[in-house]
């Protein structure tokens, strides 16, 4: 794709947002587009910091990585020999492996099979939702879908009960967890967990599809283990660097299921090209929506990141087809 028809559909679409195209570290491309706050006028910049949503998964399960490469998970890990009596619905032979694959068959509190909407305010009181423990009766009273390992099931509340089995392994919140063992190590200065009622002035707002409301009411006012970490496109490709020089790439980016659906394969958190090694996050969530691939051979990483949803998909499906 010419890099000169981004900004044809950027006007197109009316994206919000940035994109940006590395080669080994070294910009091809990164412009922003729209605006961070519209209320004030303020403009987004390249180093404007977007909520990525479901993107936030790949932190989660590096996270959990670290703790089995120390031995305080396994991947064999039982999810009920943590939860105690929490969450009884949960089957006994759900590991961590199924959670990170989504193939518990755990019912889920977000479930994507369900009818519901993108900004429908499905989070209950939203302002109560500033740590892991607290989702916990979000989580609760969901049926189990199907037998653990039967299939792929994609799961948001899979990868919370993640959250609060790393927090009760490692002895730490999983916020704190997440900057120690993946943030801090990578060098991700600009990425970060942002509560939705204090955004920084670098953050950008998110707004709903077609409407200038944010997306205050409709997201956990602090982010947890399913999603909705704050970074920027620099912190993006520094992320697939690090990653894929460090000790976890090859757990966690070997493909485990193909999702025919999707048209993807999937790893431990992250999504991964159908045929070729090129891996893959990906969010999309009440005003906020995100896409960022990198290809291991060519060191080729492209980002898009997006203040509206589903504002960053045109755009990414051009640049990634």
């Amino acid at each position: 794709m010419p890099l000169g028809d981004i900004d044809k559909i950027a006007e197109e679409t009316g994206f919000s947002g940035v994109v940006q195209i590395d080669h080994a570290g070294e910009i091809e491309f990164a412009k922003a587009y729209g605006l961070a706050n519209r209320a004030y006028g303020v403009p987004n910049t390249v180093d404007t910091r977007f909520g990525i949503a479901s993107g936030g998964k790949g932190f989660t399960a590096l996270t959990v990585l670290s703790l089995i490469r120390e031995g305080a998970l396994t991947l064999g890990t039982t999810a009920r020999s943590l939860l105690g009596d929490d969450l009884p619905l949960i089957a006994d032979d759900v590991t961590v492996e199924h959670l990170l694959t989504h193939t518990s068959g755990i019912g889920d509190y977000l479930d994507e099979e369900g009818d519901w909407q993108v900004d429908d305010y499905v989070m209950g009181a939203a302002h109560l939702l500033t740590t892991t423990e607290a989702f916990l009766p979000l989580l609760d009273g969901h049926p189990t879908k199907f037998k653990a390992g039967e299939r792929f099931g994609y799961c948001n509340g899979g990868y919370v009960v993640l959250a609060l089995l790393a927090e009760r392994a490692g002895g730490q919140g999983y916020h704190d967890l997440v900057r120690s063992r993946v943030l801090g190590p990578a060098g991700l200065t600009r990425t970060d967990f942002l509560r939705s009622d204090e955004l920084p002035g670098e953050a950008a707002v998110g707004y709903l599809e077609g409407s200038d409301r944010s997306n205050v009411f409709h997201l956990p006012v602090l982010a947890t283990g399913d999603g909705g970490i704050h970074t920027t496109a620099g912190d993006m490709s520094k992320f697939w660097r690090a990653l894929l020089a460090g000790e976890f790439a090859e757990e966690a980016t070997r493909p485990r299921h193909h999702v025919p659906e999707e048209s993807l394969r999937y790893g431990l958190g992250f999504w991964l090209h159908e045929t070729s090694d090129i891996v893959i996050l990906a969010g999309y969530d009440a005003g906020e929506s995100f896409k960022s691939t990198h290809d291991p051979h060519t060191g080729t990483t492209i980002t898009v990141l997006s203040n509206t949803s589903p504002g960053a998909w045109p755009i990414a499906r051009a640049l990634m087809s």
